[in-house]
């Protein structure tokens, strides 16, 4: 028997048959997310919804063969991603995407810019009930600048990428689960309830807000060939990614992807100078994110392809002669900082210390590696202070093709490093979690320690 797996990933959306018998990854399909709709104000990314929903429908038609030995579909999403949805299940809205910085408009008042405002009317306490994350690019933002321009009509729903998507094909009302609900900053992590008092405080009560469920409920059935097929509460990809990632209460999770994050696993509650987050079985995870990866080396893979790029002369592979060359390149004392957008680590982005001889690819990203070893090492000591980490847990796409960075890593944290077992990690989350979902195992704790073993005795 299996489950299909639908990821609405940030570059792809990824589906996948998930064989619960054999633990394999099979029928694996991908199509590129839809670029943003062009011509919109610069701060502003948005991305049709019926494309979106289209690529889904593709990807479900292509595993549409496999549907009689279907029992469920699991999916997770890009997070922080809002489309507005009114009663009768329509959207009204684009799909506002992660990357959306429209709150950084001037406030009418003068004193600083929209998400400037909405800081001044959350109080510390209610921050870090909230998670104390709060970035530009998240529905309270969105929804905040929407308010204060008079832009949210009363009874409409915020919906998550991804519940949008299942209440659309499922026929249903949108709701939305802890790891999703999270990605809003309205959660309020003491209760595990939407923050009313904050949601008043910045003008959204009028809203109609989707009932919080937990993991594993069924949300709606989707018609696949002859077949009625469950959907289950869709997850946040990057929980789903640290469950493919077996990371255990001993392990230091790096995630190196398009973005990054550190972050631990906890079984309590546990609010300070981090991002608190929801994760399964009743944990928690403290993490960093939206730190400089792979979206800010590609901005210096941008700057030295620029000729050949000009020239309609694409590299088969830049990456591949970047990482000979980095790896080839000595001690340097060029200087780069990675922080060319806004995150925890700054966003005065530099190449620095520049000498006749040290403005070279390799030199370059080797110092780009540093720069990201050397911020891996501050925030985990902001997630973990105690450094009782056993080891390092790498994840993500960066983090996987780049030997040296992780070598360069694990001699900055002082300690050794597994990667995860497989480079689709947010599919084997997938798995895992249809492991508990179809009741093969009760919690997802156990459904990672089955999967550990099985991948440790292939090896």
């Amino acid at each position: 028997m299996s489950f299909i797996a639908i990821d609405l990933g940030t570059s792809f959306i990824k589906a996948a048959v998930l064989d619960l018998e054999s633990f394999s990854l099979q029928n694996i399909r991908r199509i590129p997310f839809p670029d943003p709709i062009s011509g919109l104000d610069p701060l502003k990314v948005e991305f049709d919804c019926g494309t979106i929903l289209a690529a889904v429908k593709q990807l479900l038609s292509e595993l549409q063969d496999d549907a009689d030995q279907c029992e469920g579909i699991v999916l997770c999403t890009q997070m922080s991603c809002l489309v507005m949805m009114d009663e009768q299940g329509h959207a009204r809205s684009n799909c506002i995407g992660w990357r959306d910085q429209r709150a950084l408009e001037p406030y009418p008042s003068g004193e600083g810019s929209y998400y400037d405002e909405l800081k001044r009317r959350i109080s510390p306490q209610q921050r870090r009930e909230l998670g104390n994350e709060l970035p530009t690019g998240a529905p309270i933002s969105f929804l905040f600048w929407m308010a204060e321009k008079h832009q949210l009509e009363p009874g409409l729903i915020p919906a998550s990428l991804a519940d949008f998507v299942l209440s659309t094909l499922c026929r249903s009302q949108p709701t939305v689960e802890s790891t999703n609900a999270m990605a809003y900053e309205l959660l309020d992590l003491t209760r595990m309830q939407w923050h009313q008092e904050v949601i008043e405080e910045l003008g959204l009560g009028k809203l109609r807000w989707p009932t919080i469920l937990q993991h594993g409920q069924i949300v709606g059935h989707l018609k696949l060939g002859e077949k009625e097929i469950p959907c289950y509460t869709a997850v946040g990809d990057y929980q789903c990614a640290l469950a493919g990632a077996f990371l255990t209460e001993k392990e230091l999770s790096l995630n190196v992807s398009t973005g990054s994050q550190v972050s631990r696993l906890t079984k309590t509650l546990l609010l300070g100078d981090y991002q608190t987050r929801p994760f399964f079985d009743g944990k928690y995870t403290n993490t960093l994110s939206h730190l400089p990866a792979g979206r800010s080396l590609n901005v210096l893979v941008d700057l030295v392809t620029e000729f050949a790029n000009a020239q309609n002369a694409d590299a088969l592979d830049p990456w591949q002669y970047i990482a000979k060359a980095a790896t080839s390149a000595a001690e340097t004392d060029l200087q780069v900082n990675l922080g060319f957008f806004p995150g925890p680590c700054g966003n005065d982005g530099a190449i620095a210390n520049i000498r006749e001889k040290n403005l070279n690819v390799g030199s370059l990203f080797r110092a780009a590696f540093e720069n990201m070893a050397e911020n891996y090492a501050n925030c985990a000591d902001r997630v973990w202070p105690e450094h009782e980490w056993r080891n390092i847990v790498f994840s993500g796409g960066v983090a996987r093709k780049l030997d040296q960075l992780r070598a360069l890593i694990e001699a900055r944290l002082q300690t050794k490093s597994r990667l995860c077992q497989l480079e689709e990690d947010t599919l084997l989350g997938l798995m895992v979690l249809a492991l508990v979902f179809s009741q093969r195992t009760g919690t997802v704790e156990q459904a990672m320690s089955q999967l550990s073993a099985h991948f440790a005795r292939l090896q």
